[in-house]
């Protein structure tokens, strides 16, 4: 027996082992969602890349047209009018080195996003051990690292996210809650997967996106064609 229970076998059972279209699994997916807690509802894709080659690595950020059901909390590390730039544009918290200082005295990370201005990566690089693991480290790639915070803050209070491949090259993106209404997931969920297709390395030869699977927090994975989307 496995640690689901039968209410996850019983919803096994509505799930057929095929790709369903992005249109038919989103619903299917709030269909056989057995739990009471409002689940997040997940992206799954595996990349035929190797992630030990820099050149393979995929990563980028999407913006989600929906947003993801609740608003990060966001810390903004600049100086002068860049504190007043992010305070206008909604930051939760702004500072400058104090802010540095209090991440790495007392290992405080109570905030979801860091946006840090270029001027300030010096101090915040020695941040990596606190930010580094939680995935929290400031980055130009992804747009963590800018001039422009106004936007910075606005996209990722929109429900901006992040995706990058992990060691065994699977991307893994939350797309929203399964309270969502169908047609917002699967435009979250289409958004991400077109994000990925169009980040697809040079350097990859062959099939690029293998699989791709929608589930909830505790319900069984459904599998998406991907056929559908280009770049493959």
């Amino acid at each position: 027996m496995s640690k689901h229970g039968k209410k996850f076998e019983a919803a096994s059972k509505q799930v057929e082992q095929r790709p369903y279209s992005l249109h038919d699994a989103v619903p299917l997916v709030q269909k056989v969602k057995f739990t009471k807690f409002d689940e997040t509802v997940e992206l799954h894709m595996r990349l035929g890349v190797d992630p030990k080659h820099a050149d393979q690595m995929v990563r980028g950020t999407v913006v989600l047209p929906n947003g993801l059901g609740k608003s990060k909390k966001v810390l903004v590390i600049a100086s002068g009018d860049k504190l007043r730039e992010a305070e206008a544009a909604g930051a939760d918290l702004f500072g400058g080195e104090e802010m540095v200082a209090k991440i790495q005295g007392e290992g405080w990370t109570d905030f979801d996003a860091v946006i840090a201005t270029p001027d300030m990566m010096r101090s915040v690089g020695r941040l990596g051990k606190v930010l580094g693991p939680r995935g929290l480290m400031p980055n130009p790639k992804t747009g963590t690292v800018t001039t422009d915070i106004a936007t910075a803050v606005k996209e990722v209070k929109a429900g901006r996210v992040e995706f990058k491949t992990d060691k065994s090259g699977n991307v893994h993106v939350i797309v929203g809650k399964a309270s969502f209404k169908p047609e917002e997931l699967e435009e979250n969920a289409r958004a991400v997967i077109e994000a990925v297709a169009k980040a697809r390395p040079t350097s990859v030869k062959g099939t690029y996106i293998n699989s791709c699977t929608l589930s909830a927090t505790m319900s069984p994975p459904v599998r998406v064609d991907i056929r559908e989307f280009s770049n493959n």
